[in-house]
């Protein structure tokens, strides 16, 4: 009910910034983001057992596997955590259900990894989350069994939303140990009870439940004896920080100034290994004082040449590989190439010609699904509406867009969410307006204020 209501907003923006009110409420986004976002964790207790329906269950589980889609090691892993001790039990080949339901019979914890690959609407609700974040979405389900653990203490590189569906869940959380620790680049290995603390958190989450904590908090959940527990762990903001930007600048910038400065050109002192390096770091000598303010000065004026833009489209670039195709509503979907009434009657083809008119009024699918990236191949416009469910099964999609449209596709950018006409893209020809719109519509990228044709 909630993805129906969000499909009647125009505006994909407005839908992910609902869907995320709504995940986080009754705490509002903007105390959310002052007071917790990557600094403390939130746990929301609703008393709504309903709050999640729909969006996973038990039984939805079990008809994944039902499937015979899943493998085990790929999509489903088998654990459990006991004395200290976690362990993997995956056997090789396809997960069927009489062998995974024996496993958590016995105790084990079953973890269903990309869940929006076989849920329509994981996969629904993602993709619209994803939008909000400006980075990938991602999610994995944890069913357990009562009185049980699945996985040690550890702490990841995500900013992880705990979703209870089902059941109940005891958590503990821990503070991030050491300043190394706080928002980290990379998860923890396994860690022991030795190696904590307090909990600065316990709780037991019940169905309707939130628990939010930002990368670098130490976390463990465990079933108690009286009760199974389905959650869906929601992740986003794996490596999306500034360091990730600047690994991307950085270098960029530096071939930049190695181009145009013959400053950075100029050869190192000729004696400077006698006086440089850890060895000579306690030497008192002006010509390592010389040295250092060389190499600040040269690191300052690199801002300079740094492509601010262009590292940050790559970046978006990477997003949009990372991203789910969107999920099109019915109307959406009468209005697009994918709703499109070509097909085989009466002995042949019909319907097949996309009549696209200069009066033919258009927008895009979404806001955020087009970048576009000047590179030196040309100018590229990536695109997500063909990208795959699976994580990075299809290579990155894009076009390569004559220049002349550039102007075009931002204009498209700037008037959405409204329809304009073919007429209005500021293109150079009437001929080069169909032609872009024609391309973008059988892409999937635009869809026109009425479908082109019914049948």
């Amino acid at each position: 009910g909630l993805l129906r209501r969000l499909g009647r907003l125009e505006d994909s923006r407005q839908r992910g910034a609902e869907l995320f009110r709504w995940l986080v409420s009754p705490v509002s986004p903007g105390e959310f983001l002052g007071r917790h976002w990557e600094r403390a964790p939130l746990l929301v207790r609703r008393g709504d057992p309903g709050y999640y329906a729909g969006l996973f269950s038990t039984a939805d589980f079990d008809a994944v596997l039902r499937g015979g889609q899943v493998d085990f090691g790929t999509h489903l892993d088998v654990t459990s955590y006991a004395e200290g001790v976690r362990e993997t039990h995956n056997p090789s080949g396809r997960a069927l259900p009489a062998v995974v339901w024996d496993f958590y019979q016995n105790g084990c914890s079953l973890r269903l990894l990309s869940p929006q690959t076989f849920s329509p609407t994981v996969w629904h609700f993602l993709s619209i989350l994803q939008e909000h974040f400006s980075s990938m979405a991602g999610a994995n389900t944890y069913l357990t069994p009562p009185g049980t653990q699945g996985f040690a203490p550890h702490y990841d590189d995500i900013e992880a939303f705990v979703l209870q569906l089902e059941g109940k869940k005891h958590w503990r959380v821990y503070s991030p140990r050491t300043g190394t620790e706080v928002l980290p680049q990379f998860s923890s290995a396994n860690l022991t009870q030795a190696e904590l603390g307090e909990p600065m958190l316990e709780t037991v989450l019940e169905a309707g439940d939130l628990l939010y904590f930002p990368r670098g908090f130490i976390h463990q959940g465990d079933c108690l004896p009286d009760a199974h527990s389905l959650h869906i762990t929601v992740s986003s903001y794996q490596r999306n920080s500034w360091g990730d930007l600047l690994e991307k600048l950085l270098p960029a910038a530096l071939q930049m100034a190695l181009e145009e400065d013959v400053e950075y050109r100029q050869g190192l002192p000729m004696d400077y290994l006698g006086y440089m390096g850890v060895a000579n770091s306690d030497t008192a000598d002006t010509r390592r004082t010389a040295f250092m303010e060389k190499v600040q000065s040269l690191i300052k004026k690199l801002v300079r040449y740094a492509p601010i833009d262009a590292a940050v489209d790559q970046r978006a670039k990477s997003f949009l590989h990372d991203c789910l195709p969107p999920v099109l509503t019915q109307s959406e979907k009468a209005q697009s190439v994918y709703g499109f009434p070509a097909r085989w009657q009466d002995g042949g083809p019909r319907d097949v010609d996309i009549l696209i008119t200069k009066d033919t009024e258009v927008r895009l699918l979404r806001h955020g699904i087009i970048r576009l990236c000047n590179e030196e191949a040309g100018v590229m416009l990536y695109y997500t509406t063909e990208n795959s469910r699976v994580y990075h099964k299809e290579e990155p999609k894009f076009l390569e867009i004559d220049p002349e449209y550039t102007d075009s596709i931002e204009f498209l950018l700037s008037s959405y969410p409204n329809h304009v006409s073919v007429d209005s893209l500021p293109c150079e020809s009437l001929e080069d307006k169909i032609s872009l719109a024609t391309l973008l519509f059988e892409k999937g990228i635009l869809t026109t204020k009425k479908p082109l044709l019914q049948v």
